[in-house]
C-alpha cells in the first residue's frame, strides 16, 4: 500500500468512524447504559490496538484505525456525562478540569507511543501496542466506578 494512501485513509477513516459512533450514540443513547457502552467501547479499542500493533498487513492496520475511531467516539462525551452526574454542581470548573485532563492525555499518549517506538528501533507498531494501557485503565476505572455506585 502506498504510504500517502495509508496516511490519508487512516486518520480520515478514524475521524469518519468516530463521527458515526457519536451520531449513533446521540440518536440512540437514551436506550443504552452509558457505563456498559463505554466498557464495550474500551474492549473494542483494545481489539483495535491489537489489530494495529500486530497486523502484518497494512489494510488490517487501517481497519484497526477505523475500529479505534468508532470505539473512542463515546469516551469524551461519555466522560463529561458521567462527571456531570458524579460531581454535583461542578459547572464551569469541572468542565475546565476535564478539558485540562483531556489536553494532557492527548499530548501524553502520543508522546509515550513515540518514545517507546524510538526505544525499540522506530517500530511504530510496538509503540502502539504499549498504548493498550490507556483503554485498559479506562476499563478498570469504569469497573471501579460501577462497583462504588452499587455499594452506595
Amino acid at each position: 500500500m502506498d504510504k500517502t494512501i495509508g496516511d490519508l485513509v487512516g486518520p480520515c477513516g478514524f475521524a469518519l468512524m468516530m463521527g458515526i459512533s457519536r451520531t449513533i450514540y446521540g440518536k440512540y443513547g437514551h436506550m443504552v447504559n452509558l457505563n456498559n457502552f463505554m466498557k464495550l467501547s474500551a474492549v473494542l479499542c483494545i481489539i483495535a490496538y491489537l489489530f494495529i500493533g500486530l497486523s502484518p498487513w497494512p489494510w488490517l492496520s487501517l481497519i484497526g484505525c477505523m475500529l479505534c475511531g468508532f470505539s473512542v467516539g463515546i469516551f469524551w462525551p461519555g466522560t463529561f456525562s458521567k462527571a456531570a452526574v458524579v460531581i454535583n454542581g461542578g459547572a464551569a470548573a469541572m468542565f475546565a478540569l476535564l478539558a485540562l485532563g483531556g489536553d494532557i492525555g492527548n499530548s501524553l499518549g502520543p508522546t509515550i507511543v513515540g518514545m517507546v517506538s524510538g526505544i525499540v528501533g522506530n517500530d511504530l507498531q510496538a509503540g502502539l501496542l504499549c498504548a493498550l494501557i490507556f483503554p485498559i485503565i479506562l476499563l478498570m476505572g469504569l469497573t471501579i466506578l460501577q462497583k462504588q455506585r452499587r455499594q452506595q
